[in-house]
């Protein structure tokens, strides 16, 4: 028999689990071991040696950092603080198709997987047509020397009026014919022009690995197109549990990274439980 106090105590628990729109089913796991939680380097703030913000991140719950080539940090330091924290580096940003080979050396040293790669950008001086051969061309030239050191071109979909949809996207990684060259898929970066489940299902297997922030399109519509960053995460227009669901339809299994503004250990905490929440982790 279902006593009161057993129902009272029912009902307690479902309620805790309502926070920011997420139930307490969509909290049960449903991606925990499939996806590896870390935050860009260049986030972790405050007046902490390299071993103090390695020590930081592993105790907020972070399994890895991915620095920038150009993040003022001694290469050698990050990665004997991060071995010693227990922190995978488990890529690099480039942020471009510029000194790839460099990014690669770099993302070996480490031990990392990985290279983002931003490919180009369209405007009134470069063609869509252009942009897209040139880039090609660049990162072609790369992909024998990454294949060599076993480090992935991965190439993310930003704002850089190019690729403008994953059917198109597809089509750019597939023409490589490489293996080693895949999707560093960011989740907030399409909103503003699609839906992040249905890039993650048309990309599929082609997502290596995922950025993570969030984007309003009411702060886009209300304040200007940028404002719509201006948001944290869970609180904007993603629809996180359509996105673990083609997680999941995808088998995506690897790194989720966060990329918005940083800031010392109250901020890195809120991050973290925030990813928790919305990847049901």
């Amino acid at each position: 028999m279902i006593t009161r106090r057993t129902f009272i105590k029912g009902t307690a628990i479902a309620a805790a689990g309502v926070v920011a729109g997420e139930t307490s089913s969509a909290r049960a796991g449903e991606l925990t071991g499939r996806i590896k939680k870390a935050v860009k380097y260049n986030m972790i703030r405050g007046d902490l040696s390299v071993h103090e913000k390695m020590a930081l991140v592993k105790k907020l719950g972070f399994k890895g950092v991915e620095p920038g080539v150009g993040d003022k940090v001694d290469q050698a330091e990050l990665k004997e603080a991060a071995g010693a924290a227990g922190i995978t580096i488990h890529g690099v940003v480039n942020g471009s198709v510029e000194d790839i080979l460099r990014a690669v050396d770099q993302a070996r040293f480490y031990g990392a997987s990985s290279v983002l790669l931003v490919a180009g950008r369209v405007n009134e001086g470069m063609s869509y047509a252009k942009n897209y051969r040139e880039t090609q061309a660049v990162i072609r030239t790369a992909i024998p020397y990454a294949s060599e050191k076993d480090v992935m071109l991965l190439v993310e979909n930003v704002w850089n009026n190019f690729l403008l949809s994953p059917l198109e996207m597809a089509r750019y990684i597939d023409e490589f014919e490489s293996e080693n060259v895949g999707v560093y898929f960011d989740i907030g970066n399409v909103v503003r022009m699609g839906w992040p489940e249905h890039w993650i299902q048309t990309l599929g297997s082609r997502i290596k690995k995922l950025d993570v922030k969030e984007y309003s399109r009411d702060k886009q519509n209300d304040e200007g197109l940028w404002k719509g960053f201006d948001v944290k995460i869970g609180e904007g227009s993603v629809d996180w549990a359509a996105v673990r669901a083609e997680l999941k339809g995808i088998d995506y299994k690897g790194w989720a990274t966060a990329e918005v503004s940083g800031g010392e250990e109250e901020r890195l905490a809120d991050i973290s439980k925030r990813m928790d929440r919305v990847l049901a982790l």
